[in-house]
């Protein structure tokens, strides 16, 4: 029997580990220990931190797995990189792993290759992010340079406010440097795909919805089509291609977050592996192709197949609380007359787990997945599902109100 490894067991992975499943493959899930949904359904369990490139890759090459994969973060691909290249098995090269889950490098690499891209620039301290900051004028964007999720990113405004933005991603980078990059008023979307085999499969521009907290703003979900003009369209698709070409990535999933203004686009960072916040699920609604199945497919060395049906406009949300808790009621009742009339609907906790209060996109609580080209729709929907579940006694529909 093939054996698939998958790196991490969070809300992100464990369709990977679902979809593996089906396909009868004997799954192995890596992951710290904790409560993460897809340990419990994996055939076997390493409880190993996903960064340990080496021991990952010696019980890698013990189990003689098939292939490896990941989805939705970027805290493994290091190790992926390391697995597949010491194994010889599909997937991200090493080189590749290690420019896209670096910030300040990954700026480097588009900078020094011609893709269009704010200016940045590393700063190992507090004094160099301020000569950056003057350097680049205000307003600027200091980043931990090896997070995702929007962890450690804080918009600075003016140079009274570099230090607390500085300590916010130096809390929690593993590096002894962030990043400072200059701040474009614009609009931001996403754009996922896939290359294989040296050839880019599918790139899909779609619209972003994003949810300001703490003065961070972050995913808070995303539509497919994103609706522009023909000309933008080869504009982001052009980008994007000279990106992908830039950092060497082939054999994967990409997932871009990039910025629009006066049809011009600009490249902020791209990822090799499939986005969060439902991308995955959404590319599947509206392509017609099984995301899930093809990256299997992919990491096991079988020509993926992405051929496209009509298209379905769909988008999606999270749930998230604005306070701090305890999720004291779930009206289990009401919650499956709204699935009926969704995609998926999901919630990631039981009655009497502790919830935080909304800071990045790690603090989702589910998520809200429907067929329909209308926000208002969507949010009609996302209004209902918040007033079935309690934080504290109170519907997060108030919550979200007050």
């Amino acid at each position: 029997m093939r054996k698939l490894l998958v790196l991490g067991a969070g809300v992100y992975q464990t369709p990977l580990i679902k979809k593996a499943k089906e396909l009868g493959l004997y799954t192995i899930a890596a992951s710290y220990a904790g409560n993460y949904p897809g340990l419990a359904l994996a055939d076997e369990v390493w409880t190993v931190d996903t960064t340990d490139a080496q021991q990952l890759t010696a019980l890698s090459r013990e189990a003689h797995i098939s292939g490896v994969c990941t989805s939705g973060t970027d805290v493994a691909i290091i190790s992926l990189g390391t697995i597949c290249e010491e194994l010889g098995l599909p997937g991200v090269s090493l080189t590749c792993a290690r420019t896209v889950t670096d910030k300040s490098l990954m700026k480097r690499t588009f900078l020094d290759s011609g893709v269009s891209t704010p200016e940045a620039f590393p700063a190992a301290s507090l004094e160099e992010a301020r000569d950056i900051f003057q350097k680049l004028s205000s307003p600027v964007v200091v980043k931990a340079v090896d997070s995702s999720g929007s962890r450690g990113i804080t918009r600075v405004n003016s140079e009274k406010e570099l230090p607390a933005a500085w300590q916010a991603a130096k809390n929690v980078t593993k590096k002894d440097y962030v990043l400072v990059e200059h701040f474009i008023e614009a609009e931001e979307i996403g754009v996922d795909g896939f290359i294989s085999d040296g050839k880019i499969r599918f790139l899909l521009p779609h619209g972003k919805f994003t949810h300001t907290a703490g003065g961070v703003t972050l995913p808070e979900g995303h539509c497919f089509p994103y609706f522009c003009t023909p000309e933008l369209e080869c504009e982001i698709l052009l980008q994007m291609e000279h990106a992908i070409t830039a950092v060497g990535m082939d054999n994967c999933a990409v997932n871009a977050d990039v910025l629009i203004r006066d049809g011009h686009a600009y490249i902020l960072e791209v990822g090799a592996r499939a986005g969060a916040t439902c991308i995955p699920e959404l590319i599947s609604t509206y392509c017609g192709f099984d995301y899930y199945k093809q990256m299997i497919c992919q990491a096991l060395g079988e020509p993926p197949d992405f051929t496209m049906k009509r298209p379905r406009p769909c988008m999606a949300k999270l749930l998230f609380s604005r306070c701090d808790g305890v999720l004291t009621d779930i009206d289990e009742s009401r919650l499956d007359e709204l699935r009926r009339r969704c995609i998926a609907l999901s919630l990631d906790y039981p009655v009497g787990t502790h919830v935080e209060k909304v800071q990045n996109g790690t603090s989702r609580i589910g998520h809200v997945i429907l067929e329909t080209a209308d926000e208002q729709e969507l949010d009609e929907m996302m209004s209902h599902v918040r007033q079935t579940i309690k934080v504290n006694g109170v519907d997060l529909e108030t919550l979200w109100n007050e």
